[in-house]
Formats: C-alpha cells, structure tokens, sequence
C-alpha cells in the first residue's frame, strides 16, 4: 500500500498541485484540516504560501498545530515546504513577532534590502536556484549533493544551530534552504514546481518514509 500522507491544510497553499507531486511519487495525499487524521497519517507534509502571523494563527485556531507537534515528537516523518519549513522555528518576524511552532531553534526574517557586497538586492527572492545538500539525514543521503529548484519568498530562516541546516542556496548571500532533525526534514523551496528536481526530493520522502 502507498504510504498515507497528511496534507494539512490551513486555508493557504496550492493543495491541488502539491497533491498531484506527491501521487506521481507514489505516495497517497489526504487533504485534511483534521487533526486526528493528521496524528494517523503514516507522514505529514505541511505547504503554505501567505504571511507568517496568518498561518501560525490558522494552525492554532484549528488545532493543528500541537497535531503536528504530537506527530514530530512520535517520530513520524514531516516534510515541511515554505511556510512548512519557515513555521517549525520559534518565531517570525513578519508583522512583528509571532511564535511559530518550536520545532527548532531560531526565527525567520526578512531578506535584506542589499547583498553582501553592498548592492541593492531584489525581494522576493523569484527563480530557479541551485541548493547544495550536507549531512546525513535519510533525505539529504538519498538526494543528490546539489540540485536546482524554484523559489518564492521573501523570508528565509536563520536557524540557531548550524548543525540542522540541510541545505543551502545563495541569493544576496549564503541562506537555509533545507533544514532538518530527527524526523523532520524541510524546503524553503518548491518541489511541485521544480521538475525533475521536485519529484526526485519526492521520491527520496516516500523512500523515508518506507524505511521508518
């Protein structure tokens, strides 16, 4: 049987194409707001696109956010994409500080308005860019050691602890692409629309998640 995965869905994200990925990779995508069906899933994929306060509020509100909690602390596998990785931190920065989910340490801001050398930098960060994996998390050795994949966003995380960054890709400077721990693993990326690149990350959760 195709591994079930939990869609958690919060009112933000396009579930419907993130949905068609994760069946061309094999695996059973359940859009659900339910909290129970998230604590049952055999793994949990959180989306989103929007503002950090908004989505952080909508996950409470609804109870998914100690749903997901509960599932990372069981060790169920999550894979996080944009808002999924940028939430698991203890805090954004959007529109003042709001507490994320407390997954790991560290907050997520703002690209600044010029790069390291002084010159002004373009925010949103918009494209396709090249993100270069390190360490030995299940995901990061079934990956490629670099890959390309497209970007929208214009917070990025600042993790406290080097060691949970998985990846990295450069835009005004060297930034978090990939974080992981445990049983999480996270993209500010999108694998949906990043091709080939996309699904082969797909595949390497699927994989993961049949070797838990």
């Amino acid at each position: 049987m195709r591994p079930r995965i939990a869609l958690v869905d919060y009112g933000a994200g396009n579930l419907r194409s993130v949905a068609k990925s994760l069946e061309r990779s094999l695996l059973d995508p359940i859009v659900t707001g339910d909290p129970q069906v998230v604590r049952e899933a055999d793994g949990v994929l959180l989306p989103g696109v929007g503002a950090f306060r908004d989505a952080a509020g909508q996950l409470e509100a609804a109870g998914l956010a100690d749903a997901i909690r509960e599932v990372t602390t069981r060790g169920r596998p999550y894979l996080g994409i944009c808002f999924g990785l940028q939430l698991l931190f203890d805090e954004g920065t959007e529109h003042g500080i709001t507490p994320g989910l407390g997954q790991l340490a560290g907050r997520v801001t703002r690209f600044p308005d010029e790069d390291e050398n002084g010159q002004p930098l373009r925010v949103p960060h918009i494209g396709w860019n090249e993100v270069v994996y390190q360490g030995d998390h299940p995901m990061v050795q079934a990956l490629p050691p670099r890959d390309v994949y497209y970007f929208v966003h214009s917070y990025r995380p600042e993790p406290r602890d080097a060691s949970t960054i998985a990846g990295q890709a450069f835009y005004g400077g060297a930034f978090a692409a990939a974080v992981a721990k445990d049983n999480v693993f996270a993209v500010q990326f999108h694998p949906e629309k990043s091709q080939s690149a996309g699904k082969r990350l797909l595949d390497a959760y699927r994989a993961w998640l049949e070797a838990s």
